[in-house]
């Protein structure tokens, strides 16, 4: 399926083994994709899902298709999931290669060998395709130079690619990139080739319209519960909500006497190490699947799990905080200055995030069609190819080449989509079926089912100097493991690096720092969610930063700089924050205004929260400032929109619903007890872009997340006196 055109698998195919008569391109180099699958394993995230092996220089692979009637096919490799990539990432690619994006066609790919790095997270999209991809666009735009020139027996240098052709300047002689494809595609693909430069650039750092929104808005965007095949059926799974039950028996007696309900199938979710079981009411039609469910009778063994609760949890966490830990971080003599330090400048607090869900307005969904020869065809909403074919490849016991997965747009990831059991389960239901099966969760599956972000404490101590400087710092994380609720293998002696994401990496310059981490086991699934750990670590950092600010008696903006001394892109950004935020201007009577800015392996951003403070008592949150650094930016709209996306899921888990659990399984089921921001609590939002150019590109869709929280806190503190160590907190009753 393409946006907005269709093309059958029959035709790409047919497409692609047209070598002889049409440019079939892309270049793929390493260097970049493969920092940041670096970056991705360091926050904890299996870069095996993220991207295909790496390729050498001169790989042809199918990214650019030029057919003899001018027909251009651009096949973007990440999905789209809100972020903006169907427009950003063939922009990439059309920018070097002198075509509009409105005169192509963007197909996205469906986990090809030759296409590396088919799949969407951690902030990875522009950061690992920006070199690449331009590449790919300047090879092509060179080759077809070189056969017009060839065809006109003129000098390359004497030709030039404009708008779909090439021209010869002396003559102003034109030809078509359709009539030079065939020539083209005999030549030497190009290694390095000669990229544009910026200032010359007509897509790349221009507000663009995204090509997906006008789609989106008319109904034509196709999502993956959207999609159909002939003779389908459909399935409604009943699992239970406690994580650990065992199916003793199900009774589907009244089930089958539901009109459109055709049998009863187990069904088995798989995630990770964990196998869930269930019962699949197969329909043909899904409401009749789903009400079929609902008739079912159902015995669990919970195996005693249905005693697990979050109150009693937090309390261990707690418990374990007085622990010791695993040494993450260790510079200076931590204990020795905190030993030596005036009690007076002595601090120490306790941070406490909570488990939220992912929530995506798309609930999970995927028509899985099993067919002879164990080949397994999948339409369905995830974040990379590649997480399908790997995961599905794994569970259903079969090689990946036999798996094909047809990828849509995404109706949000967040990291949920990151994991693809929910196709895993639709491929196992369909193969005892012998039919097509799609299988859609319910709002209450998909919030109750998770998997979760975890529940991660920090517990801080700090001291500062008589003269008011840093003087020591530790930052101890206490929670679960992403990795191991996913893995039997998890080292527990080892601290965990996933889970104290950015603690010890930010520029802030404390002479005594040691960082800690303190496992503590839990059976609940867990997934990262939008900036993976640094979501619930930044709150504790930044807002700790805060309290060392007033126990130095100091501004809190100023004590943060008077720790920057050596120059830094964080020093740059809370720079440029003073100045765009009126920093030093007062606040009318009753506001207050917070600060935080966090720094982790999707990039670098800071906010400046202002809230004022009602006779009620309660707090409204008045405007957000953000400085994100970018060193490069493809689209300032849509790092714009992705900003606004971050603070509303910031203020979202700062200040709506966490999951709680009690009796084993979450008491959230919909969006009346996992609430959405509403339009009339949106704040105002600034949104300041540093793109300065250089050889870093940083992250946008995750960056904006971090700092809000902390950032809130602590303009709370500064309206009404009162310190927020523990989320969510509620705004009216502050």
């Amino acid at each position: 399926m393409s946006f907005p055109h269709k093309i059958a698998r029959r035709e790409f195919l047919k497409h692609t083994g047209l070598s002889g008569l049409a440019l079939i391109l892309g270049i793929a180099t390493t260097e970049e994709a493969n920092a940041a699958i670096t970056k991705l394993h360091a926050a904890g995230i299996d870069a095996a899902a993220m991207s295909a092996p790496a390729f050498d220089v001169a790989n042809i692979t199918p990214y650019i298709i030029i057919e003899p009637n001018n027909k251009i096919t651009i096949i973007n490799p990440k999905p789209e999931m809100g972020q903006g990539t169907y427009q950003s990432i063939p922009a990439l690619i059309a920018e070097e290669l002198e075509v509009s994006l409105d005169a192509v066609t963007i197909i996205t790919s469906s986990g090809q060998k030759n296409i590396p790095g088919q799949s969407a997270g951690g902030s990875s999209s522009v950061r690992g395709s920006y070199a690449n991809l331009r590449k790919v666009g300047a090879a092509a735009r060179e080759m077809l130079r070189t056969a017009a020139a060839k065809q006109w027996n003129v000098a390359t240098e004497e030709c030039i690619a404009e708008n779909g052709k090439i021209v010869h300047k002396a003559t102003g002689k034109t030809l078509a990139y359709g009539d030079l494809a065939a020539a083209a595609s005999t030549l030497e693909v190009p290694a390095n080739p000669t990229l544009k430069d910026p200032k010359d650039f007509k897509i790349l750092g221009k507000s663009m319209p995204r090509l997906d929104i006008p789609l989106k808005v008319t109904g034509r965007a196709i999502y993956g519960i959207d999609m159909e095949l002939p003779g389908m059926v459909y399935a409604s799974v009943e699992r239970c909500p406690v994580f650990g039950s065992k199916l003793v028996s199900y009774d589907d007696s009244a089930t089958l006497k539901v009109k459109g309900v055709i049998k009863t199938v187990k069904a088995e979710r798989v995630l990770g190490k964990n196998r869930y079981e269930g019962v699949a009411v197969i329909a043909d039609n899904y409401w009749a699947a789903l009400k079929g469910r609902k008739a079912l009778k159902v015995q669990w063994d919970h195996q005693g799990f249905d005693s697990f609760n979050t109150k009693d949890y937090e309390q261990h966490l707690r418990d374990l905080a007085a622990t010791d830990g695993l040494i993450a971080h260790n510079s200076g003599d931590f204990d020795k200055a905190m030993a030596d330090a005036d009690a007076t400048h002595k601090i120490e607090a306790l941070y406490e995030t909570p488990v939220v869900a992912h929530a995506t307005m798309e609930p999970m969904n995927c028509l899985a069609h099993w067919q002879e020869g164990d080949k397994v065809d999948v339409w369905t909403s995830v974040q990379g190819a590649g997480i399908v074919k790997r995961e599905l490849a794994e569970t259903l016991g079969i090689p990946q080449d036999n798996i094909t997965a047809h990828i849509s747009f995404l109706g949000g990831g967040f990291g949920r989509r990151l994991a693809a059991d929910y196709a895993g389960e639709a491929a196992m239901i369909s193969k005892q079926l012998d039919k097509p099966v799609k299988i859609i969760w319910t709002r209450e599956d998909d919030i109750q089912l998770g998997p979760f972000r975890p529940m991660t404490f920090s517990a801080m101590k700090g001291a500062v100097t008589p003269d008011g400087k840093a003087l020591a710092f530790q930052h101890k994380v206490i929670s679960p493991s992403i990795s191991a609720t996913k893995s039997d293998k998890y080292d527990k002696t080892k601290p965990d690096r996933s889970m104290t994401e950015g603690i010890s990496d930010q520029k802030y310059e404390i002479p005594n720092m040691k960082n800690a981490y303190v496992f503590a086991d839990i059976h609940i699934p867990m997934q990262p969610w939008r900036s993976v750990t640094s979501s619930t670590l930044a709150f504790a950092h930044e807002s700790f930063i805060d309290e060392m600010a007033a126990a130095a008696k100091k501004d809190p903006l100023q004590f943060r700089l008077e720790m920057l001394t050596k120059e830094s892109d964080t020093k740059r950004v809370l720079a440029k924050l003073k100045e765009v935020s009126n920093w030093d201007h007062p606040l009318p009577k009753g506001w207050g205004r917070g600060i935080a800015q966090y720094e982790f392996f999707a990039g670098l951003a800071a906010n400046v929260v202002e809230v004022s403070t009602r006779k009620d008592g309660s707090i409204k949150i008045e405007k957000v400032i953000t400085v994100i650094d970018l060193g490069t930016v493809v689209n300032p709209d849509m790092v714009k929109a992705q900003v606004e996306g971050a603070i509303v899921m910031g203020i979202v888990a700062a200040t709506k619903d966490a999951v709680h659990f009690e009796a084993g399984k979450s008491i959230q089921s919909n969006f009346h007890n996992n609430r959405m921001l509403r339009i009339n609590e949106m704040p105002a939002v600034e949104v300041h872009i540093l793109a300065e150019g250089g050889p870093v590109i940083k992250g946008v869709g995750e960056p904006g997340l971090p700092p809000v929280a902390p950032a809130l806190a602590n303009a709370v503190f500064a309206a009404t006196g009162k310190r927020i160590r523990k989320l969510p907190f509620d705004l009216n009753k502050v």
